[in-house]
Protein backbone atom coordinates (compact mmCIF):
# COMPACT_ATOMS: atom_id res chain seq x y z
CA UNK A 1 0.00 0.00 0.00
CA UNK A 2 2.77 2.44 0.96
CA UNK A 3 4.33 1.53 -2.49
CA UNK A 4 1.42 2.41 -3.70
CA UNK A 5 0.88 5.70 -2.89
CA UNK A 6 4.71 6.42 -3.04
CA UNK A 7 4.57 5.80 -6.76
CA UNK A 8 1.25 8.07 -6.94
CA UNK A 9 3.29 10.78 -5.11
CA UNK A 10 5.76 10.42 -7.78
CA UNK A 11 3.40 10.06 -10.75
CA UNK A 12 1.39 13.21 -9.73
CA UNK A 13 3.85 16.14 -10.29
CA UNK A 14 4.28 14.45 -13.91
CA UNK A 15 0.40 14.34 -14.52
CA UNK A 16 0.21 17.91 -13.37
CA UNK A 17 2.93 18.82 -15.40
CA UNK A 18 1.41 16.69 -19.05
CA UNK A 19 -1.72 18.50 -17.87
CA UNK A 20 -0.88 21.85 -17.85
CA UNK A 21 0.93 21.45 -21.09
CA UNK A 22 -2.01 20.25 -22.67
CA UNK A 23 -4.20 23.18 -21.33
CA UNK A 24 -1.74 25.72 -22.36
CA UNK A 25 -1.46 24.62 -26.03
CA UNK A 26 -3.16 27.11 -28.53
CA UNK A 27 -4.16 26.35 -31.73
CA UNK A 28 -3.59 29.03 -34.30
CA UNK A 29 -5.26 29.55 -37.28
CA UNK A 30 -4.10 30.53 -40.35
CA UNK A 31 -4.36 31.33 -43.77
CA UNK A 32 -0.23 30.94 -45.08
CA UNK A 33 -0.56 32.29 -48.61
CA UNK A 34 -0.74 36.07 -48.09
CA UNK A 35 2.94 37.07 -48.10
CA UNK A 36 4.67 38.78 -46.13
CA UNK A 37 2.27 38.15 -43.22
CA UNK A 38 2.04 34.57 -43.34
CA UNK A 39 4.00 32.48 -46.15
CA UNK A 40 4.57 29.07 -46.54
CA UNK A 41 8.25 27.56 -47.23
CA UNK A 42 9.08 25.32 -49.62
CA UNK A 43 9.93 22.78 -46.30
CA UNK A 44 6.28 23.55 -45.04
CA UNK A 45 7.24 25.69 -42.52
CA UNK A 46 5.54 28.78 -42.02
CA UNK A 47 7.08 32.34 -41.92
CA UNK A 48 5.81 35.91 -41.67
CA UNK A 49 5.15 38.72 -39.88
CA UNK A 50 1.41 37.19 -38.21
CA UNK A 51 4.14 34.10 -37.53
CA UNK A 52 6.77 35.44 -35.52
CA UNK A 53 4.32 37.61 -33.81
CA UNK A 54 2.48 34.82 -32.66
CA UNK A 55 4.98 32.98 -31.46
CA UNK A 56 6.41 35.44 -29.14
CA UNK A 57 3.08 35.96 -28.08
CA UNK A 58 2.73 32.29 -27.04
CA UNK A 59 6.02 32.45 -25.29
CA UNK A 60 5.24 35.50 -23.51
CA UNK A 61 1.73 34.18 -22.08
CA UNK A 62 3.75 30.42 -21.28
CA UNK A 63 1.83 28.70 -24.10
CA UNK A 64 2.61 26.42 -26.61
CA UNK A 65 1.63 28.14 -29.97
CA UNK A 66 0.64 25.38 -33.15
CA UNK A 67 -0.39 26.55 -36.22
CA UNK A 68 -3.48 25.24 -38.11
CA UNK A 69 -3.45 25.88 -42.20
CA UNK A 70 -6.85 26.70 -43.53
CA UNK A 71 -8.54 28.36 -46.03
CA UNK A 72 -9.15 31.85 -45.04
CA UNK A 73 -12.78 32.18 -45.70
CA UNK A 74 -13.01 29.33 -43.03
CA UNK A 75 -11.40 30.04 -40.28
CA UNK A 76 -14.44 31.96 -38.16
CA UNK A 77 -16.18 29.31 -39.08
CA UNK A 78 -13.52 26.98 -37.82
CA UNK A 79 -13.24 29.23 -34.44
CA UNK A 80 -16.87 28.69 -33.81
CA UNK A 81 -16.53 24.80 -33.95
CA UNK A 82 -13.80 24.73 -31.31
CA UNK A 83 -11.57 23.36 -34.08
CA UNK A 84 -8.68 26.36 -33.33
CA UNK A 85 -8.59 28.56 -30.49
CA UNK A 86 -7.25 31.75 -32.23
CA UNK A 87 -7.16 33.17 -35.55
CA UNK A 88 -3.92 35.12 -36.39
CA UNK A 89 -3.89 35.63 -40.17
CA UNK A 90 -3.71 39.24 -41.41
CA UNK A 91 -7.36 39.43 -40.69
CA UNK A 92 -9.32 42.74 -39.85
CA UNK A 93 -11.30 43.72 -36.91
CA UNK A 94 -14.79 45.10 -38.68
CA UNK A 95 -17.97 45.77 -37.68
CA UNK A 96 -19.40 42.72 -39.28
CA UNK A 97 -17.05 39.98 -38.13
CA UNK A 98 -17.31 41.38 -34.21
CA UNK A 99 -21.14 40.13 -34.47
CA UNK A 100 -19.30 36.95 -34.66
CA UNK A 101 -16.31 36.63 -32.70
CA UNK A 102 -14.09 38.88 -30.13
CA UNK A 103 -10.99 40.08 -31.27
CA UNK A 104 -7.56 41.07 -29.46
CA UNK A 105 -6.43 45.18 -29.83
CA UNK A 106 -5.29 45.92 -32.67
CA UNK A 107 -1.49 44.62 -34.71
CA UNK A 108 -1.50 46.50 -37.17
CA UNK A 109 -3.11 48.78 -39.93
CA UNK A 110 -4.76 47.43 -42.99
CA UNK A 111 -6.05 49.48 -45.23
CA UNK A 112 -6.89 48.26 -49.35
CA UNK A 113 -5.29 49.47 -52.20
CA UNK A 114 -5.94 48.71 -56.52
CA UNK A 115 -3.31 47.25 -58.58
CA UNK A 116 -2.60 47.61 -62.08
CA UNK A 117 -0.18 47.58 -64.89
CA UNK A 118 2.41 49.95 -65.15
CA UNK A 119 1.22 52.99 -66.72
CA UNK A 120 -2.34 52.13 -66.56
CA UNK A 121 -4.24 54.64 -64.16
CA UNK A 122 -7.52 53.22 -63.05
CA UNK A 123 -9.79 55.10 -60.20
CA UNK A 124 -10.50 52.98 -57.33
CA UNK A 125 -14.05 54.21 -57.61
CA UNK A 126 -17.02 52.17 -59.16
CA UNK A 127 -16.61 54.97 -62.47
CA UNK A 128 -13.30 54.32 -62.76
CA UNK A 129 -13.48 50.57 -63.13
CA UNK A 130 -17.12 50.28 -64.89
CA UNK A 131 -16.28 47.75 -67.25
CA UNK A 132 -12.81 46.23 -65.78
CA UNK A 133 -12.51 43.16 -64.32
CA UNK A 134 -10.86 43.35 -60.71
CA UNK A 135 -9.86 40.32 -58.65
CA UNK A 136 -9.83 39.83 -55.14
CA UNK A 137 -9.38 37.03 -52.76
CA UNK A 138 -12.28 35.48 -51.06
CA UNK A 139 -13.93 36.32 -47.49
CA UNK A 140 -11.15 39.11 -47.30
CA UNK A 141 -12.59 43.13 -46.37
CA UNK A 142 -11.40 43.72 -50.18
CA UNK A 143 -14.08 41.25 -51.53
CA UNK A 144 -16.80 42.59 -49.41
CA UNK A 145 -16.02 46.37 -50.29
CA UNK A 146 -15.84 45.77 -54.03
CA UNK A 147 -18.89 43.97 -54.29
CA UNK A 148 -20.92 46.14 -52.15
CA UNK A 149 -19.36 49.00 -53.61
CA UNK A 150 -18.46 48.36 -57.33
CA UNK A 151 -19.99 45.48 -58.75
CA UNK A 152 -23.75 47.03 -58.42
CA UNK A 153 -22.29 49.60 -61.15
CA UNK A 154 -21.02 47.87 -63.32
CA UNK A 155 -17.65 46.55 -62.03
CA UNK A 156 -16.68 42.68 -62.99
CA UNK A 157 -15.56 41.46 -59.31
CA UNK A 158 -13.67 37.68 -59.88
CA UNK A 159 -13.41 35.80 -56.65
CA UNK A 160 -10.38 34.02 -55.74
CA UNK A 161 -9.67 31.01 -53.36
CA UNK A 162 -6.24 31.97 -53.12
CA UNK A 163 -4.36 35.69 -53.41
CA UNK A 164 -1.73 33.78 -55.25
CA UNK A 165 -4.31 33.12 -58.19
CA UNK A 166 -5.54 36.59 -58.50
CA UNK A 167 -1.89 37.64 -58.31
CA UNK A 168 -1.53 34.73 -61.49
CA UNK A 169 -4.35 36.09 -63.26
CA UNK A 170 -3.10 40.04 -63.32
CA UNK A 171 0.16 38.67 -64.55
CA UNK A 172 -1.28 36.72 -67.38
CA UNK A 173 -3.40 39.95 -68.23
CA UNK A 174 -7.24 38.14 -67.79
CA UNK A 175 -7.44 40.64 -64.94
CA UNK A 176 -7.54 44.71 -65.01
CA UNK A 177 -6.66 45.05 -61.76
CA UNK A 178 -6.33 43.37 -58.39
CA UNK A 179 -7.59 44.53 -54.91
CA UNK A 180 -6.31 44.06 -51.46
CA UNK A 181 -4.55 45.16 -48.57
CA UNK A 182 -2.35 47.96 -49.73
CA UNK A 183 0.76 46.43 -47.36
CA UNK A 184 0.42 43.07 -48.55
CA UNK A 185 0.22 44.11 -52.27
CA UNK A 186 3.73 45.75 -51.88
CA UNK A 187 5.75 44.02 -50.21
CA UNK A 188 4.59 40.43 -50.79
CA UNK A 189 3.94 41.56 -55.06
CA UNK A 190 4.85 44.85 -55.96
CA UNK A 191 8.52 44.07 -54.92
CA UNK A 192 8.63 40.60 -56.29
CA UNK A 193 10.07 39.39 -59.60
CA UNK A 194 6.02 39.00 -60.67
CA UNK A 195 4.74 42.42 -59.62
CA UNK A 196 7.64 44.59 -61.20
CA UNK A 197 5.36 45.50 -64.16
CA UNK A 198 2.36 46.91 -62.01
CA UNK A 199 2.04 49.34 -59.61
CA UNK A 200 -0.35 51.18 -57.17
CA UNK A 201 -3.12 53.31 -58.99
CA UNK A 202 -5.37 55.39 -57.14
CA UNK A 203 -4.75 56.18 -53.55
CA UNK A 204 -5.74 53.39 -49.98
CA UNK A 205 -8.99 52.70 -49.16
CA UNK A 206 -9.46 52.66 -45.42
CA UNK A 207 -13.65 52.75 -45.06
CA UNK A 208 -13.71 51.79 -41.63
CA UNK A 209 -16.69 50.28 -42.58
CA UNK A 210 -15.61 47.67 -44.62
CA UNK A 211 -11.26 47.87 -43.52
CA UNK A 212 -11.89 48.26 -39.86
CA UNK A 213 -9.44 49.88 -37.38
CA UNK A 214 -6.58 47.08 -38.15
CA UNK A 215 -5.90 43.24 -38.05
CA UNK A 216 -6.51 41.80 -34.74
CA UNK A 217 -6.19 37.97 -33.40
CA UNK A 218 -9.58 36.45 -33.73
CA UNK A 219 -10.96 34.84 -30.61
CA UNK A 220 -14.31 33.45 -29.22
CA UNK A 221 -16.49 35.79 -27.28
CA UNK A 222 -16.51 33.82 -24.30
CA UNK A 223 -12.73 33.65 -24.17
CA UNK A 224 -12.04 36.89 -22.52
CA UNK A 225 -9.29 35.50 -19.95
CA UNK A 226 -7.08 34.56 -22.92
CA UNK A 227 -7.63 38.21 -24.96
CA UNK A 228 -6.11 39.80 -21.23
CA UNK A 229 -3.33 37.79 -21.70
CA UNK A 230 -2.66 38.21 -25.26
CA UNK A 231 -3.59 42.12 -24.77
CA UNK A 232 -1.09 42.40 -21.93
CA UNK A 233 1.63 40.89 -24.01
CA UNK A 234 0.88 43.09 -27.19
CA UNK A 235 1.37 46.04 -25.17
CA UNK A 236 4.80 44.66 -23.40
CA UNK A 237 6.16 44.07 -26.97
CA UNK A 238 5.25 47.35 -28.13
CA UNK A 239 6.64 49.41 -25.53
CA UNK A 240 9.82 46.85 -24.43
CA UNK A 241 10.33 47.78 -28.43
CA UNK A 242 10.02 43.66 -29.58
CA UNK A 243 6.61 44.75 -31.72
CA UNK A 244 9.30 47.20 -33.49
CA UNK A 245 12.56 45.06 -33.84
CA UNK A 246 10.31 42.01 -35.57
CA UNK A 247 8.33 44.71 -37.80
CA UNK A 248 11.44 45.77 -39.06
CA UNK A 249 12.46 42.41 -40.36
CA UNK A 250 9.59 42.80 -43.27
CA UNK A 251 8.89 46.31 -43.28
CA UNK A 252 10.40 49.78 -44.03
CA UNK A 253 7.90 52.02 -41.96
CA UNK A 254 5.69 51.93 -39.20
CA UNK A 255 3.34 49.03 -39.58
CA UNK A 256 1.40 49.30 -36.74
CA UNK A 257 0.13 53.07 -37.06
CA UNK A 258 -0.35 52.97 -40.92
Amino acid sequence: MRKTINMLCLLLPVLATSLQAAETEIRLGVEPGYAPFEMKQPDGSLSGFDIDLGTELCTRIQAKCRWVENEFDGLIPALKAKKIDAILSSMSITEQRQKEIDFTDKLYGTPARLITPAGTTLAPTAEGLQGKRVGVFQGTTAETYAKEQWQPKGVDVVVYPAQELVYADLVSGRLDAAFQDAVAAGEGFLKQPQGKAFGFSGPEIGDVKYFGVGAGIGLRKEDGELKAKLNQALADMLKDGTYQKIAAKYFNFDIYGH
